[in-house]
């Protein structure tokens, strides 16, 4: 047992992510981008062109670096920048790379590499699906909420008019670059967002896993390096989990789904104003407390998941909002089957089920307890 914890917490050893039906890749965990051209030549990527989408916020950060580990006989590189922010995460964006990938004579045999937070990752994902029917790409996420959750397991898209991620599709990566460094530069939103998908891990997974978030907070508040990479190696095994075995979303993934419903609605509704991991966690604190007026989860795990988000920087109610207008928005979720409102709820700490027989007052009572009312 001791052996296969220490293995799985390593973030020097690569972590192999095999979709069932699927293209299987590598996850490399590093602290550096020095030997990104070494692994990509492993993959096969070599003898190309490459092409790095990036975000006007991130270019500024870590472009450079990242072409310059690319550099290498062979390889023809140019980038590409998307303004940043959720607002450009849409099919114009998606036209202008393809514009800039014909001008460059691009074919099936090139390479994208997406680095960014989560909308870089899905948007150079779907652009990689969908150019020339399909080429390859690369994930280099530089987020916490990227690293941890949207650069592993292939969803790809972007939003289309007021729906979110409304048009994409299934595309595996080819690798992912896991530089654990970046952390270090993100804001404290930044941040506090991808610890409501960290905590979601645990709630819908290993209840010992969350409890060691909340044992470690002041570590992981404080970002310190050795902890986080523990964490963030640990989250990746529990999505990958899942993802190998549904791929496709067609039952078990959807539990990755823990608080988005909901999470979707605020976050849309609030004109993207909040951060996503910020929506989602609104979310998992109504799922949460259906999931304990249904007596699935004692009273103290429901006020211990509500407020323990407060200390790790997530709010726990919104404002400027009707609860039922949240309900009509959710009902428009992609997600949902017929009539019905599929909603994940916990089963006890640690564990979660797909439930469809949630009613509309079940969900409008939850969004009236997290309303903020002051």
């Amino acid at each position: 047992m001791a052996e296969n914890r220490k293995k799985a917490w390593s973030v020097s050893e690569p972590i192999d992510v095999k979709p069932r039906g699927q293209a299987s890749y590598r996850i490399y965990p590093a602290d550096s981008f020095d030997d990104l051209g070494l692994r990509l030549k492993e993959q096969g990527i070599e003898s190309c062109r490459v092409c790095v989408v990036t975000d006007s916020n991130v270019e500024k950060l870590y472009l450079q670096d990242v072409m310059n580990a690319l550099r290498m006989p062979g390889i023809t590189l140019t980038s590409f920048t998307i303004p940043a922010g959720e607002a450009h995460k849409n099919l114009d964006e998606i036209r202008k790379l393809y514009v800039h990938l014909i001008e460059h004579e691009f074919d099936r045999k090139d390479v994208l590499v997406a680095l960014g937070g989560g909308v870089t990752g899905d948007m150079t994902g779907f652009a990689a699906a969908t150019y020339l029917r399909g080429i390859r790409f690369v994930q280099i996420p530089t987020t916490l909420l990227s690293q941890v959750d949207s650069s592993i397991g292939g969803k790809t898209g972007v939003d289309f008019d007021s729906y979110k991620n409304m048009v994409g599709a299934f595309h595996q990566p080819s690798m992912v670059w896991l530089n654990v460094s970046t952390l270090r530069t993100l804001d404290e939103i930044q941040f506090a967002s991808g610890m409501g998908e960290v905590l979601k891990h645990g709630l819908i997974r290993d209840a010992a896993y969350y409890e060691w978030c909340l044992d470690h907070m002041g570590e992981i508040e404080e970002r310190q390096a050795e902890v986080l990479k523990e964490m963030v190696v640990r989250s990746i095994l529990i999505k990958r989990s899942i993802v190998q075995k549904d791929p496709l979303e067609k039952g078990e993934r959807a539990l990755l789904n823990f608080g988005h419903t909901a999470g979707h609605a605020i976050e849309k509704l609030k004109d993207f104003q909040l951060s996503h991991g910020e929506c989602v966690n609104l979310g998992i604190v109504a799922a949460s407390y259906i999931s304990w007026k249904r007596k699935n989860i004692p009273e103290e795990i429901f006020y211990e998941i509500r407020d323990m988000s407060v200390a790790f920087g997530l709010p726990i109610s919104y404002d400027g909002l009707e609860p039922s207008d949240i309900l009509e928005a959710m009902k428009k979720d992609k997600k949902r089957i017929g009539e019905t409102t599929r909603m994940i709820l916990l089963k006890r700490l640690g564990s979660a089920y797909i439930d469809e027989t949630v009613s509309n007052e079940e969900i409008l009572d939850a969004l009236r307890s997290i309303r903020y009312e002051g």
